[in-house]
């Protein structure tokens, strides 16, 4: 039984990845983060399946379309999330309680006062832009009500993902996970409630949603407060320190910009989107769920680099970047080619789970055997650039954000669009939307690429290292796989 308990302490413990095998460490922090991510979608794809079988195909739509509206709405939180993540990682590398404490009670500061910005703008502004998208009018109302209720309890959300993301940081992959799950048992509970019991429509799902984020956030916190062995979270901690406040901003501020372009991105290829027909919409609001579970891997490998590489640059062992950074980019190609091969085998039947109506079922199969191949490649792109973001790079991914999407992206999407039209397909056949997608995922792994091997990212880490104390790896620092 003593047996028992200590490797659930351990199992629980935050992980310290500048010691143990790459590969084992990198493996141990990303099963619970995995398991999360798949939490997370079950949790959207819940959401998905009780509207469209208990509202109906117009519903589903309603509560697709918004989420471009909403991913660039939170794009502040994103980069608050990714700068506190780098932050975190390198003050448990460095092993610096009084550094890391500071660092998040500013973290936990800050996140207030950016959610109540995003509350007061995306009440006030979402059913406005959603009217300028050309939302199709049978949607228009439920869309409008789902995304008002979300942003007037974004807070938690935000907490949530932030709180998550510190917790990452300190290599607890674990907690995140467990609250996650509880989540989405709540949501499940909620929906089922709230839309089938009580009658409600997407107002029933988005009020279902900020409730169980509210008690995800509240769980993060409870267990920041109970880490006394590592860090001091008391008043005096929460207290706004700006010079860890604006480096937060500065390491996440890139991270939050390529949010807010592939958001912004996101809301015009909507647009377009919208002026294909509410079928349209309809079945890519069901891939853009069974999507999110072929990305799990991409974004789990992604934030376990990060975190990796982080730490390790706290505790200066660059050369044990290296190896982990090649064991991360296996791990994301073992991964995401098993999970690709599954969504192109299953494809139709996936898409049966949202709906019954057959153009939308097929459809839907089409686009997913469209985007299959991208998946891989936009895995090795998150991979890449979460090692390059541990090490305090990351402009490069945000500049190659912004190619990818407003100069690739949007062309192709409109362009392709614009030549596909038929008697069938008045303003342009969809595949145009996923081919343009597809394109660019492959341009932006073939940059990202070339950065990662060629950048001068690594000789600044390696010499902002160097005027320090000698690193206590022995061997030759260099940072990045060749």
């Amino acid at each position: 039984m003593q047996t028992i308990i200590t490797a659930c302490k351990r199992f629980f413990a935050p992980r310290d990845m500048t010691v143990g095998k790459p590969m084992t460490e990198l493996i141990m922090f990303s099963i619970p983060l995995l398991l999360g991510n798949f939490a997370q979608q079950l949790y959207n794809a819940v959401d998905a399946i009780v509207v469209g079988n208990y509202i109906g195909d117009a519903a589903l739509g309603a509560v697709g379309l918004t989420f471009p509206v909403l991913n660039l709405m939170l794009a502040l939180f994103m980069g608050v999330s990714t700068g506190a993540s780098i932050v975190v990682s390198q003050a448990f590398g460095s092993k610096d309680r009084a550094l890391l404490s500071r660092s998040v009670g500013t973290i936990v500061n800050v996140t207030f006062w950016a959610g109540l910005i995003t509350t007061v703008v995306g009440v006030t502004l979402s059913r406005p832009i959603l009217s300028l998208l050309g939302t199709p009018p049978e949607m228009l109302q439920m869309a409008g009500d789902y995304l008002v209720i979300l942003f007037a309890g974004i807070l938690g959300c935000a907490y949530f993902n932030i709180l998550s993301g510190v917790l990452r940081g300190l290599g607890d992959s674990v907690s995140p996970l467990l609250y996650l799950l509880v989540a989405t048992v709540l949501n499940i509970g909620l929906d089922i409630l709230l839309v089938a019991s009580f009658g409600m429509a997407t107002d029933g799902v988005a009020l279902a949603t900020i409730l169980a984020q509210g008690l995800t956030a509240v769980l993060c916190f409870r267990r920041l407060t109970r880490m006394r062995d590592i860090l001091t979270l008391n008043r005096q901690a929460l207290r706004l320190d700006k010079a860890i406040a604006r480096r937060t901003i500065r390491l996440g501020m890139p991270a939050g910009v390529t949010q807010a372009i592939m958001a912004l991105q996101g809301v015009l290829v909507q647009s377009l989107m919208n002026s294909l027909g509410a079928v349209v919409v309809t079945a890519t609001t069901a891939v853009m769920r069974v999507d999110g579970f072929a990305m799990m891997p991409n974004f789990t490998f992604g934030i376990a680099a990060t975190t990796f590489s982080g730490q390790n640059y706290g505790a200066r062992k660059l050369a044990r970047i290296h190896q982990g950074a090649k064991d991360a980019i296996w791990m994301t190609l073992v991964c995401a080619s098993v999970l690709t091969l599954s969504i192109v085998l299953f494809g139709r039947q996936l898409m049966s789970v949202f709906t019954a109506t057959e153009a939308v079922v097929n459809l839907g199969a089409d686009m997913m055997r469209i985007l299959a191949l991208g998946y891989i490649a936009f895995g090795l792109t998150q991979t890449m650039s979460g090692v390059m973001r541990g090490l305090n790079e990351t402009m490069a991914p945000m500049w190659i954000s912004f190619i990818v999407t407003i100069v690739i992206r949007l062309p192709l999407a409109y362009g392709m669009a614009w030549f596909s039209r038929s008697t069938a397909w008045p303003n342009g056949h969809p595949a145009s939307i996923f081919l343009s997608l597809l394109i660019a995922w492959l341009a932006g792994t073939a940059m990202t690429a070339f950065i990662y091997r060629r950048g001068k990212w690594r000789q600044r880490a390696e010499a902002a290292l160097s005027q320090s104390a000698p690193a206590t790896d022995a061997q030759a620092p260099t940072p990045a796989a060749e």
